[in-house]
């Protein structure tokens, strides 16, 4: 199983969870875990995901994302597993 970390992090609006969540489900990406929080309108989720079906190049996954995340407002970034741990030890 290849994992991937992808954060959502912006200004609170209707349907950030529908779209995010669209996109993974049409690139066969599996959710393992989600969570999310909104905090005095500013909204938060990360999310795991199993990337082995993923269709197409990581990297363009990455930017396609990327690119969504400004079409809707919000800032979305992709992590493969192995490297969030790695910047994330105590």
């Amino acid at each position: 199983m290849k994992k991937c970390i992808v954060t959502v992090l912006g200004k609170d609006t209707v349907g950030i969870v529908a779209k995010v969540c669209t996109y993974l489900a049409e690139n066969e990406i599996n959710i393992l875990d989600i969570s999310q929080t909104i905090i005095q309108g500013y909204f938060n989720m990360m999310v795991i995901v199993d990337v082995t079906n993923l269709p197409k190049d990581f990297t363009q996954m990455c930017d396609e994302m990327e690119k969504l995340g400004e079409e809707i407002g919000v800032s979305i970034r992709c992590q493969r597993e192995d490297i969030f741990e790695k910047m994330h030890r105590l």
